[in-house]
């Protein structure tokens, strides 16, 4: 009897304990600024740079805009503005259930709706409209679900308006989003019908259309792509890499990833197409939008480029018990994490190596010195020619692929400048107190750094492609260069 009631008042203590924990968004941000001081590898180097005062100044700003939160976005929004002063890449913040919006926001305990502007419309009518047109344009039925809108222009630009949603807080009429003329800026209205601002629009072909981060598809009226449009479409649409051939003398190579379990595909394609890029002239490797995975998912790529020795500089992890839990992380959940069984015992060596040196930075490879020089392999007298086309939207592994690959002689970089986020690398997610949100960091820092930083820089183009080239015109724009070349 006396265990029992033991037994029921440490339940008691602990539900109590449990129902106490704040979980308020106050709490929330001195959570995520506990683990980036304590454990993010380039919390110390951003100091440094920016120093004490401003960081100190930044998180007065913060603290004082806690009292406008009133919804788990305002929170998130928050948080990833503290965030910000950090670094822009490799570092995120993310509620857990994914519900970062409110509906409705409340107000002396009475729920208000948000005010939004609203056309009324009837698709029946926009059909008949569009069907009467001579020519097809970005006007039309577009799915992005859970919406679908009608974008329809007006003398002051183009209207995204509701013809059908399954989210409860939009109905038909309400305006989704706003573009002026140019289709270059206009304003977004989120699930809760909050504004963000639109800064850029891409036409993938005819039939996809990019807003910001939003994609929408045409679903009326049926256009049809022209060859190229086709093209462009299936690469961007797709998340799996492949091989195209273009003509007698140039290959394209597709990868929209570097992630590890895209290794195995990419390894494929280059072995069984071995014989045709050993005799095609000319290779273009399409990595636009590709964000980063695992450096091993290129290794296979490398011979084809390969003219002379490729000097890359290592990197070194910071070592706290936090950070150092990736490391078992990966060796028991090896198959989660697509890590080769082979490697395992690597990780369990590098657990032990940080284990030992609690806040310090730590050469996992102490046999090698800071510099990696890879001479072992053969060049090849084809392809001749190998370019690589790049833009904003590469990060990470992808730029530490171009750091590689750009010392080859063959390979030159067509496109725009990269997005800049390598210098602080190899991230780690963990959830908060209260399961509410999911933060990730880093737990490296380059060798590299500050004399040759790419962060907030990124990596240049040999060849700028401007605007005056369409989206979907890139990859023959490079294909001419390089076989109009002598």
């Amino acid at each position: 009897m006396f265990k029992l009631i033991l037994s029921f008042v440490f339940i008691f203590i602990f539900s109590c304990n449990l129902q106490a924990q704040n979980c308020n968004c106050a709490e929330n941000l001195k959570w995520v600024k506990k683990i980036i001081e304590e454990n993010d590898a380039g919390f110390q180097y951003v100091l440094d740079q920016k120093g004490l005062d401003a960081y100190q100044a930044h998180n007065t700003k913060i603290e004082q805009k806690l009292a406008g939160v009133k919804s788990n976005l305002d929170c998130t929004k928050l948080l990833s503005e503290w965030l910000q002063f950090i670094r822009k890449g490799h570092l995120s913040i993310n509620r857990i259930d994914g519900k970062d919006v409110d509906v409705l926001v409340s107000k002396d305990d009475h729920s208000v709706k948000i005010a939004h502007p609203s056309i009324p419309f009837s698709e029946e009518e926009f059909k008949l409209y569009l069907s009467a047109k001579k020519r097809q344009d970005l006007e039309g039925i577009w799915d992005s679900p859970p919406y679908k809108v009608a974008i329809k222009k007006y003398p002051e630009g183009y209207k995204g308006i509701i013809v059908g949603s399954t989210a409860d807080n939009w109905v038909v009429g309400d305006v989704k989003f706003t573009l002026n003329n140019e289709l270059s800026e206009g304003t977004y209205y989120l699930r809760d019908k909050s504004q963000e601002k639109i800064s850029s629009t891409l036409a993938i072909g005819k039939n996809i259309f990019q807003l910001g981060n939003y994609l929408y598809t045409r679903k009326y009226p049926t256009v049809e792509n022209t060859p190229l449009e086709a093209d462009f479409a299936r690469s961007y649409s797709t998340d799996k890499p492949y091989l195209q051939k273009i003509n007698t003398k140039t290959i394209l190579l597709r990868i929209p990833s570097f992630n590890g379990r895209q290794k195995q595909t990419i390894d494929s394609l280059t072995a069984v197409h071995k014989p045709q890029l050993e005799k095609t002239e000319n290779l273009i490797i399409d990595i636009r939008n590709n964000g980063g995975g695992s450096d091993g998912s290129y290794a296979e790529i490398i011979p084809f480029l390969y003219t002379n020795p490729i000097r890359t500089v290592g990197v070194t992890f910071y070592s706290t018990k936090l950070n150092n839990q990736r490391m078992l992380d990966f060796c028991e959940k090896y198959e989660e994490y697509g890590i080769d069984p082979k490697d395992v015992p690597f990780y369990k060596a590098a657990y032990d190596s940080l284990s030992n040196h609690l806040g310090k930075f730590v050469n996992l490879r102490p046999n090698r010195t800071m510099i990696n020089i890879d001479s072992s392999h053969t060049a090849l007298p084809y392809p001749k020619q190998v370019a690589i086309i790049i833009n904003g939207g590469n990060g990470s592994t992808a730029e530490q692929f171009l750091l590689e690959a750009k010392q080859s002689k063959k390979v030159k970089l067509f496109g725009t400048t990269t997005a800049g986020v390598l210098d602080i690398s190899n991230m780690y997610f963990v959830e908060s107190p209260c399961k509410e949100y999911r933060l990730g960091y880093s737990l490296s820092k380059s060798y590299r750094i500050p004399e040759m930083a790419i962060d907030n820089k990124g990596i240049q183009p040999d060849f700028y492609i401007d605007k005056s080239i369409p989206a979907h015109e890139w990859v023959d724009h490079v294909r001419k260069v390089l076989e109009d070349s002598k």
